[in-house]
């Protein structure tokens, strides 16, 4: 039978390594293998710079993408040809056949992680490629923020079960963790019902999180109210959610907390918000001059959408009447700041121009109760 190129190549190296030891045969075992295993190293280093340079050259001309996948697998292709340089120096050097066994399965337990570190770094990079396309930074950022509420949470929740993979494929190359590997992949035995009952938790925040990607009751930078609190959502990940309150402190709440309670979103579908103004007038109050100073003062205002604008009387107590003052604008920060501005002006203009409209107290005397002052009394 005619033998095959690869197999003249190996046989090849063989004699060479052979006829190496033959030479540093007065050296110790361990140094002898040491120098193997250092020399295959070398030889993995070579060929990942080797193989880098062309990767560069092949997408030089490709997409950012692509070169982006390049630069980020740079560590990790490094690491891979250490590994397999390491692999086949022990096979080939005087060591044992046991121990030999034994690092190389450590090395294909190491391999294997190196895999998925690589894998994750391309998810990531496509994360990263994906997102440029949208910038929230801009006034009106609803399908930015759509977008990077999704790629966050897939992008989390892919890592995760990326993850759990990986470290189930390399325990499967170990003898003694070998069924720990089979039971994290499959969820069966002792050892699956053990781990899926104390990750429970995390299971349901992770299929928490998938709903919230796909139906998106909250987005990145949402307006909410959630446990009577108002902030905006600054971050979510695989398992929580943190809220940035008015004040800067951080509400953390699980994924699930968003699917089983129920909560305020300010900006679902827009950012557009109607502001709401209270205050009190007299009884005696022209609420037509009130009307159009109030107009007066939301059409001068930098803060105002353009769109809504009413005052109106929305309750007679047994002193005053209550007036409400609506406004809109284009975000629930502007509204906050519209609102405090209407209360402030609208103040001003009631003292300066309209005083008879600020709330009195009348006291009614009547004369057949209290008596006239005798001017000789007096």
């Amino acid at each position: 039978m005619r033998r095959s190129p690869m197999q003249d190549t190996r046989s090849d190296l063989i004699r060479q390594i052979a006829t190496l030891r033959q030479e540093v045969a007065w050296l110790p075992e361990w140094a002898v293998i040491a120098l193997i295993v250092a020399a295959f190293v070398a030889i993995g280093w070579l060929a990942h710079k080797l193989a880098f340079a062309v990767l560069r050259r092949m997408v030089r001309d490709k997409d950012v993408f692509w070169r982006g996948v390049v630069e980020r697998a740079r560590m990790k292709l490094r690491v891979m040809m250490i590994l397999i340089g390491v692999a086949v120096g022990v096979s080939v050097s005087p060591l044992g056949l046991e121990a030999s066994n034994d690092i190389r399965a450590v090395l294909l337990f190491l391999f294997i992680l190196t895999v998925g570190w690589l894998v994750s770094g391309v998810l990531d990079m496509w994360s990263v490629m994906h997102l440029r396309r949208y910038n929230i930074a801009v006034e009106d950022n609803l399908l930015a923020r759509k977008h990077l509420t999704q790629t966050r949470i897939l992008q989390r929740v892919a890592k995760v079960v990326l993850a759990i993979v990986t470290v189930g494929l390399a325990l499967m190359t170990i003898a003694g963790f070998r069924q720990w590997g089979v039971s994290l992949l499959a969820s069966a035995g002792v050892v699956g019902i053990i781990a899926g009952l104390a990750l429970q938790p995390i299971l349901t925040n992770m299929i928490a999180g998938i709903q919230i990607a796909l139906t998106q009751p909250i987005r990145i930078d949402d307006a909410v109210i959630v446990e009577n609190e108002w902030g905006n959502i600054e971050e979510i990940t695989a398992t929580y959610v943190v809220v940035k309150l008015w004040d800067w402190r951080r509400m953390v709440l699980p994924l699930s907390w968003f699917i089983s309670n129920p909560f305020q979103n300010w900006t679902r579908e827009n950012a557009r918000l109607i502001g709401t103004a209270f205050f009190y007038v007299d009884y005696e109050a022209p609420i037509d001059r009130l009307r159009e100073g109030f107009e007066g003062i939301v059409k001068a205002s930098k803060l105002w959408d353009g769109d809504v604008q009413v005052l109106q009387v929305t309750d007679i107590t047994d002193r005053v009447l209550q007036v409400r003052c609506l406004a809109s604008a284009r975000s629930a920060p502007v509204a906050f700041d519209l609102r405090c501005e209407i209360r402030e002006k609208m103040m001003t203009f009631m003292r300066d121009q309209c005083p008879e409209a600020l709330p009195r107290d009348r006291v009614s005397l009547d004369s057949k109760v209290v008596p006239p002052l005798n001017p000789q009394e007096v």
